[in-house]
């Protein structure tokens, strides 16, 4: 396991959307190893595959020790409930930054494991929010895109002033 280099905003990688897993072999399970080890020590409760440079469609999530790590590949979002629900996030691609998203507050999603083996989840709450929030990332849009241009202009401000000091 390897802690890799995490890729910052704005890079161009981060707006690019990840390319279907197709090959469910060791090198997949290690770069989900590296992805754990990697989102630990930013640190972060998920990462995707974008986030180190690696444009598949790869989700690490570790949001308690109940439930554990959890990896899923190729996710999808099979339904959205109507309800919404505000929560704060923030990105290990944009650190030290976060603002209030909209998001839907139970999702469906589909994916496979490390195996390859078909999954379905049901989620709300944090989950649910951690489920959109990287499969955006895995299509391409970057968290702050879900703020409108003011909220988002301010925090890039202020991104790029920490990142200068």
């Amino acid at each position: 396991m390897t802690i890799r280099p995490i890729i910052r905003y704005p890079d161009r990688r981060l707006a690019t959307p990840a390319r279907p897993v197709t090959v469910f072999d060791d090198a997949l399970r290690e770069l989900a190893a590296d992805l754990l080890e990697t989102m630990r020590a930013a640190p972060g409760i998920g990462i995707t595959a974008p986030h180190i440079g690696v444009p598949l469609r790869v989700v690490v999530l570790e949001l308690d020790a109940r439930d554990g790590v959890q990896t899923y590949v190729n996710p999808e979002i099979e339904w959205a409930s109507p309800e919404m629900i505000l929560h704060r996030e923030g990105s290990v691609s944009m650190p030290g930054v976060n603002d209030e998203v909209q998001r839907h507050a139970r999702v469906r999603v589909s994916y496979r494991d490390l195996d390859g083996t078909m999954q379905t989840e049901e989620s709300e709450g944090l989950r649910a929010v951690c489920h959109q929030h990287e499969i955006d990332q895995l299509d391409g849009m970057f968290w702050i895109q879900r703020l409108s241009r003011l909220k988002r202009e301010r925090l890039v401000k202020r991104f790029e002033k920490m990142a200068r000091d």
